[in-house]
């Protein structure tokens, strides 16, 4: 006899594919009543937790405590560290700002980046001291990743003590990381890549007379000239770096322009022509660095470790062409596990840890170095994504929900008599625990059901070959596993309207389908009972996520695949937003979007830049509060696309005396009313008002 086993418990899943031919379906034993009790269950922090997969992505900044709301501990440094509510530190914000700050919001905690900081300094310095090194690691921060100038002037803070430095790619970003850098250490680097001009590499040179050690990365071959010229010019000797094509790259919608047919870079063939140029010009000692960049959100050690390897003998050679090489920079890359599946093979993950990374890097160049015999060079990466996009969270609420009609309860009486008609089959070899499968028909978990008699079919396919099962039991399975699988689908997931534009928020997830955690904020130890997509505010049909990180975690189920829903729970008022605003708000938080997000987020429909808040920890479990930065208003925005709402406004004052004078308002009150809610409207925020602490504008309350 074979028992079956019940697939994990997925709350509203759909149906599975799989093959009635596979051989190998593997099944658990189950003991009496383990469904009932699956059932009765009471939900945990411990459960959302793994659902959500928050110990993948989040450990060791996120959590949940035991009031079922989730945390952050901004330091990082697990149980002992202060551990922050975040719906306590929204309810503190609202309170504060009478309702002048609301959600949509973005919350910082720049402990945290200093955490990710001395993690990444940490792994390098124990890998260098590990394999016995002769020489330091010193990072950049490239400042295209968010040059939110709080967030750039605390890395230059928090690496202050390790010669942390900044990387710069355009003109304004170099003017950006100059000023930063005058409170820097004196040894930090300045890495300038990207496209120049003269003005740019002047800018640069500038820097080298200002103290600060700026190297110039050469991308293009015609760039060596322009550096000799203007530093000939200038009288300023210059630091210069060739960034490599190298033949290593990986794939990924991260490492398509890498590789020799990359955007940037050079190939053997110019970096040789750069120091014949640089030798002829005495100038071959300012040659002093070696760069590259494979891509973002490297999944895996083997392409970290080629590629280093291919760009440490490039360095060695060019130190024995008689350049005065001093830096090897691997560039960005060090990726983030993003679905918290820890997998090798996905975009969404990576399969090292960071201490493993730092020992794939040194290694590589040590062994080069070594077999070449040319001095270790001082190690430098441009880790953007991995320092900061842990750093905050994107908050916003719901605002109304969309439901989809349930099954028929005939549909339900159905199953369970198809379910009955099966006790009176042959079974043979065949164990099917019938009355654990009508416990799910009778709590219309059809999904779960689905994939149970999913197992069922296929095992009695199998064993119909071998003559071991009825033709009827067999034909039963298949016409409950056929109904049970439509009755999953009518379950179809509601659809949560959230307050913000994915657009502005999230541009990666709606540009390169990039997932990104998100989590109820509370009502974490209640079990989610409502499966949902997101549909935003735009008036774009693509405006919407129906790809979530959450699943087994660890619990069972196929941890990589992202799920088309997210489990969330019944709003407490779901009738949409009434004047005063939502009784009880219900929370989303966005996690791992500290990285690009913002510095590439558009102004579709024209929702502005959020709110954003700074939090900080006292040490004992407490928090303050240390900046407020309003959000665009309504004008604000108007402005950025060329509008003048001054204008606007003068029009429409204009159109509100003509409306007067032909007698559409009932006298000169409605239409003062009318003046003061345009003007006011002018001024205010350009996401909804949902939540009730947040003033909504009325005829009385202008009047008044």
């Amino acid at each position: 006899m074979r028992s079956l086993a019940i697939p994990p418990m997925t709350i509203g899943s759909g149906s599975s594919s799989g093959s009635d031919d596979d051989e190998e379906v593997l099944f658990r034993d189950i003991g009496p009543g383990r469904v009932q009790e699956d059932l009765a269950k009471q939900w945990s922090a411990g459960d959302s937790m793994a659902l959500y997969r928050i110990g993948g992505w989040g450990f060791p900044f996120y959590s949940i405590n035991g009031d079922g709301n989730l945390c952050v501990n901004p330091s990082g440094s697990g149980s002992g560290g202060a551990s922050i509510e975040l719906r306590a530190v929204i309810d503190r914000v609202l309170a504060a700002s009478s309702g002048n700050i609301s959600p949509p919001l973005i919350i910082r905690f720049p402990e945290l980046l200093g955490a990710r900081l001395r993690e990444l300094q940490s792994a390098f310095q124990g890998a260098i001291h590990a394999l016995g090194y002769n020489n330091r690691f010193q990072g950049v921060f490239p400042v295209k990743c968010n040059p939110d100038k709080l967030l750039v002037e605390e890395i230059v803070a928090a690496g202050k003590p390790f010669a942390f430095g900044l990387e710069a790619g355009s003109k304004p970003e170099l003017l950006l990381t100059m000023s930063a850098m005058c409170k820097a250490h004196p040894d930090a680097f300045l890495i300038c890549n990207g496209y120049k001009d003269a003005e740019y590499v002047q800018l640069a040179l500038l820097a080298r007379s200002l103290g600060m050690d700026c190297i110039i990365v050469l991308e293009q071959l015609d760039e060596v000239d322009l550096v000799i010229e203007m530093s000939q010019r200038l009288g300023i000797e210059p630091a210069i770096g060739v960034r490599s094509k190298l033949h290593t790259k990986h794939g990924g919608h991260w490492g398509e322009t890498c590789g020799e047919g990359g955007k940037f870079g050079l190939s053997a063939p110019e970096i040789v022509e750069v120091a014949r140029r640089l030798r002829r010009q005495g100038m071959l000692d300012c040659l002093e660095l070696v760069h590259f960049h494979v891509g973002s959100q490297i999944p895996c050690l083997s392409v970290v470790k080629d590629s280093v390897s291919e760009a440490a003998f490039l360095y060695c050679e060019l130190a024995l062409m008689g350049a005065g090489m001093r830096i090897l920079d691997i560039g960005g890359g060090l990726g983030i596990d993003y679905d918290g599946s820890a997998s090798a093979s996905s975009d969404m993950s990576v399969g090292y840890t960071v201490p493993e990374y730092a020992s794939a890097v040194v290694a590589a160049i040590d062994a080069a170095c070594t077999m070449k015999k040319v001095d270790a060079p001082v190690v430098c990466c441009e880790s953007g994504r991995g320092l900061v996009s842990h750093h905050s969270v994107l908050v916003f609420d719901v605002y109304s929900a969309t439901r989809v009609p349930k099954a028929k309860s005939s549909e339900q009486e159905e199953l369970l008599g198809m379910v009955q008609e099966l006790e009176f089959c042959e079974w043979g070899e065949l164990d099917l625990p019938l009355g654990q499968l009508c416990e799910m028909v009778r709590a219309k978990s059809y999904g779960v059901a689905a994939e149970y008699a999913r197992n069922a079919r296929s095992e009695a396919s199998r064993l119909f070959k071998s003559g071991l099962v009825s033709l009827e039991l067999r034909a039963g399975l298949e016409r409950l596993y056929e109904l049970l699988v439509a009755s999953s689908m009518r379950q179809a997931p509601a659809t949560y309207h959230m307050n913000l534009s994915m657009f502005k928020a999230i541009p990666d997830n709606w540009a390169l389908g990039q997932l990104f955690p998100i989590v109820p904020l509370q009502r974490l130890n209640e079990e989610p009972t409502v499966r949902a997509i997101l549909s935003d505010l735009t008036c774009d049909s693509d405006g919407r996520i129906t790809s979530f990180v959450c699943g087994g975690g660890g619990g069972g189920g196929d941890t990589e695949r992202p799920s088309p829903s997210l489990p969330v729970h019944e709003l407490e008022e779901d009738d949409g937003v009434r004047a005063g605003g939502r009784a009880r708000p219900y929370y989303l938080g966005l996690f791992l979007g500290g990285a690009y997000q913002e510095a590439l987020s558009s102004m579709h429909n024209l929702f502005g830049v959020m709110h954003v808040v700074h939090v900080a920890s006292d040490g004992g479990g407490g928090f303050s509060v240390t900046r407020e930065i309003p959000g665009q208003s309504i004008a604000s925005v108007l402005r950025s696309a060329q509008h003048d709402p001054g204008g606007m406004f003068d029009s429409l004052r204009a159109r509100v005396i003509g409306s007067l004078a032909a007698g559409r308002f009932h006298g000169e009150r409605e239409a003062r009313v009318a003046l003061q809610i345009l003007a006011k409207t002018f001024s205010s925020y350009t996401y909804l008002h949902t939540i009730a602490s947040t003033t909504t504008t009325t005829t009385s309350d202008v009047v008044e």
